[in-house]
């Protein structure tokens, strides 16, 4: 998400020698969702570049000095101060330095932090012997006053103010030398904003000691922190030293091997960190009636900082229809596309803020207006125009104290799109580069090169497929379904749509070393549970424990268990009734060998790929394939999807999981990598019972708080889905965000959308939703994004009534908490509730949500009181609890 400097307006955060600057932050539109990788002009444009039109300036017509002296003198008829709240991120240094303690006694490693806030260090430590974990605790001398224990791996350790000017937070941890430790491994935590910070998507490592045979060779059992390169702390400095013998005469073995043993020296690391802050500056807006021409004087000051310019126009009714009034304009003045003008506000004296005077006819009843600050950040009143009425008996703005003047950041586009900007440009430019690409294609077959022909028509493959997501993206999209049949068909997107899915494993599963057995002993009482469907994790070898860093994809054995002990488990869950997903990695793969500049990017095994198989614009990794089809993964090698032979490998090798494992359908990793396109052909190979994709990102925020409308989040959502053809379902993030806002806030009214259907993409396209309320990323031991405490139940009691694919998360099913789960897949199966069900929402209000489901099932969640409606059909309670209650049709 793009960032721009605006560093007056944290005035109270600057120091003497300021460690911190901010950024406004961009945030995306709520109601539409332009892609504007086609629409740019930068680099990630392959084939359109529409050039702007070159604005037509308009030079002022008189001076602003006598009509500024002339609104001075004058009382006017309306003046109001509208408040803009913006969303900055404030920037600032993780400093990680190791040294001497000030008795140069023991070595000492300092973690501190340049930004305010509330911050813990989240760490623990690796033994040089220990091969079975990554985290462990550390022994108690090395633990720092206040420091808590994490369950049996991990510290938490709050950092406290220093006293040193260019770190404001630190925490000091003292090591002994004499110690077995290889590594420390940590994470920041701020738990103000619950926000984790790592470095490059994984936790910062930083190595001990490093244990080397004067032959190179690794001398301990294990060289852990050399087993992920790039993630390390660089700048080590190491000191070697010579290890003496204890015995010169000894044997020969002893004679031909001395050992060397390099320690850390000492080292100072900076790294980058951003954090969100709200800054309040307003905008006053005063008209009055010019005595001499009768015409209306407006006058609009701002304490924003920087260059800001007024996009505004006129109107004649309440319909508030922009248009543009003939001039006199103020200085330099421009014409925007003959839908509205554009005036660069003037600094005011003293450097404080700017300001400008606009000359009005008297036949317009309103100014319209909304604020630039640069290219792509917009302030607007609640995502609406700021509107000013032109006469003292004119329709009046929104009232002071009801929230309406707030500013929110919006994109150009939004303002262009309310302005109903033809997109007629735009339209031809597609056009015209899928016609060129098609001519090439005619050309270049007398060459008979078949590659540069396939390469011609992956081209345009991508360009359609950005093409309609442009213009998909415009228009909701809504999914009209009908209730399936008792016998419904079965489709990879859907199932038989009666699915309740289990999430079999969690972020420390794989530490036992025999999951696939403790999962089988289990398999029994799992199918007695209500569950059909069951979701395991990663098969693949893989260079973290926890399988999604794969590495090669035809070693089936893992932390998780040898592949023997996989297909007995999945052939005993077959045997109680229960299909069984794979966790398919596709979006990247870790690399066996490094290239002739030392970048891991080389593969081994059986599908033993090159630089070709990897994106050209991951920086991390020179790539030599295409362009990636979708977000990247940076913390290994994102795989190049158009290219034949990786997607042959790739469905010949989910094709041998199926055959060989014995999987039903998959879970696919990191959706947003690669295009759905992709997606649909390995489905299509493969055939699945079941697929959905994890396609996760951010919903839309104004000012630290939700949005209620998040229709362009469930929209990006949607959009992947049609991409793979609805040949696959995704994981409904949106309905889990919305839960979480509305039970810890109380204000569930938020679970109703403006058309009084269910809000996540539940409400749009139910049977392709898999809803869900935790998984091992978002809680486990991980808590990315942890579900509110306490409320589990009342989430649960939400997806487990209500259309889609629900899905439960292992330790929520294995806790207190399963009766009440249970009794709720009871309900839900006794009802024949499906993912395409109906749902009638009757009650959603600050205190209280209620719904009923096929006419069978009502449900209400939250402390208010609700009772469905007894005069057609009479009810029966099924489960009572803590703030939520389940109905049965009698």
């Amino acid at each position: 998400m793009s960032t721009v400097t605006i560093e007056p307006l944290l005035r109270y955060l600057r120091r003497e020698r300021p460690l911190c600057r901010c950024r406004t932050k961009i945030l995306k539109p709520s109601s539409l969702n332009f892609s504007p990788k086609l629409l740019s002009n930068g680099a990630n444009t392959s084939f359109c570049n529409f050039k702007p039109r070159r604005p037509h300036i308009i030079r002022a017509s008189s001076t602003d000095t006598a009509l500024l002296e002339t609104f001075k003198s004058t009382d006017g008829f309306f003046k109001e101060t509208f408040p803009l709240t913006l969303t900055q991120m404030v920037e600032g240094k993780i400093f990680i330095r190791l040294d001497k303690d000030q008795n140069q006694q023991c070595w000492q490693l300092s973690v501190g932090c340049s930004l305010p806030g509330k911050w813990i260090l989240h760490w623990g430590v690796s033994y040089v012997d220990d091969v079975g974990s990554e985290w462990d605790q550390p022994p108690k001398s090395m633990r720092p006053p206040g420091s808590v224990c994490i369950k049996d791996y991990a510290m938490e350790t709050p950092l406290k103010k220093s006293s040193d000017g260019e770190i404001f937070h630190e925490v000091k941890i003292n090591l002994d030398p004499k110690s077995s430790i290889a590594a420390i491994n940590f994470v920041l935590k701020d738990e103000e904003t619950g926000a984790w910070y790592q470095h490059r998507g994984r936790d910062f490592k930083m190595p001990l000691v490093d244990y080397l045979r004067n032959d190179g060779k690794v001398a301990g059992a294990k060289r852990g922190f050399n087993l992920w390169s790039g993630f390390f702390l660089p700048k080590m400095l190491f000191k070697a030293k010579e290890l003496p013998s204890n015995d010169q005469g000894s044997s020969s073995e002893s004679k031909g091997a001395t050992q060397e043993n390099r320690q850390v020296e000492g080292f100072y690391e900076e790294h980058p960190i951003a954090k969100q802050v709200v800054i309040q500056n307003s905008a006053t807006v005063s008209v009055t009636k010019c005595p001499k021409t009768a015409k209306n004087l407006l006058y609009l000051e701002t304490d924003l900082p920087g260059k800001v310019v007024v996009h505004w126009g006129v109107c004649r009714d309440d319909a508030k229809n922009w248009e543009i009034p003939a001039g006199p304009y103020p200085p330099e003045t421009t014409v925007f596309k003959n839908k509205a003008l554009r005036t660069p506000l003037q600094p005011k004296d003293g450097g404080n803020g700017c300001s400008g005077l606009f000359t009005l006819d008297q036949e317009f009843v309103g100014f319209l207006f909304v604020l630039k600050l640069n290219e792509d950040t917009w302030l607007k009143c609640k995502k609406n125009d700021f509107h000013i009425p032109l006469s003292s008996s004119g329709s009046l703005p929104a009232q002071p104290g009801q929230g309406q003047s707030e500013g929110a950041l919006v994109s150009e586009k939004t303002v262009e799109a309310n302005q109903e900007v033809s997109q007629t440009a735009s339209s031809k430019g597609i056009i015209n580069d899928i016609r060129n690409l098609v001519n090439g294609i005619s050309s270049r077959r007398r060459t008979k090169k078949k590659e540069a022909q396939e390469s011609i028509l992956h081209e345009i493959e991508k360009l359609a497929a950005e093409a309609y997501s442009i213009f998909r993206n415009s228009i909701p999209t809504f999914v009209s379904e009908s209730e399936p049949q008792e016998t419904p068909k079965i489709c990879s997107g859907t199932g038989t749509g009666f699915e309740i899915l289990l999430q079999g494993f969690n972020w420390e599963s794989h530490k036992s070393g025999r999951w696939y057995m403790e999962l089988k002993e289990k398999a029994v009482e799992i199918s007695s549970l209500g569950f059909n469907v069951i979701w395991l994790p990663p098969p693949t070898e893989s260079v973290s424990p926890e399988g999604y860093m794969p590495k090669d994809l035809y070693n089936l054995n893992s932390r998780y268990g040898s592949i023997d002990e996989l297909k007995h488990l999945v052939k005993s869950l077959h045997e109680v009734g229960l299909k069984v997903l794979g966790d398919a990695v596709l979006n990247h793969r870790c690399a066996h060998f490094q290239n002739q500049n030392g970048v891991w990017n080389i593969f081994g095994g059986r599908l033993n790929w090159d630089e070709r198989a990897i994106v050209a614009d991951d920086p991390h990794f020179q790539g030599r394939g295409n362009k990636s089809s979708g977000d990247n993964f940076h913390a290994a090698p994102n795989i190049d999807h158009s290219q034949d032979f990786v997607r042959k490998d790739l469905k010949e090798w989910l094709c041998w999981l199926r055959d060989e494992i014995g999987y039903d359908g998959w879970r696919l990793d990191f959706a947003r990598g690669f295009w759905g396109g992709y997606v649909k052909d390995y489905i299509d190979a493969t055939e699945p019972y079941f697929a959905v994709g994890e396609y996760w990102d951010s919903l839309s925020y104004t000012c630290g708080e939700m949005d209620h409308n998040q229709d362009a989040h469930r929209q990006r959502i949607i959009d992947w889905i049609n991409a793979t053809n609805g040949t696959a379902g995704a994981f409904d993030v949106t309905t889990k965000g919305i839960l979480h806002s509305a039970l810890e806030r109380c204000e569930y009214w938020r679970l109703s959308d403006k058309k009084g259907k269910p809000p996540g993409v539940v409400g749009w396209w139910p049977s392709r939703a898999v809803t869900f309320i935790e998984n091992h990323d978002t809680g486990s031991t991980q808590g990315h994004w942890r579900f509110p405490s306490g409320k589990e139940m009342q989430g649960y009691a939400y997806i487990l009534t209500h259309p889609g694919t629900p899905a439960v998360f292992y330790d929520h099913i294995f806790s207190h908490y399963q009766s009440e789960i249970a009794s709720l897949i009871s309900i839900r199966n006794r009802n024949k509730v499906h993912c395409r069900s109906t749902v009638k929402i009757t009650k959603a209000e600050r205190d209280v949500y209620a719904a009923i489901i096929d006419e069978k099932v009502a449900m209400k969640m939250g402390p208010g009181h609700y009772e469905p409606p007894r005069e057609s059909q009479s009810w029966s309670v099924a489960i009572e609890a803590k703030d939520y209650k389940v109905w049965e049709a009698s």
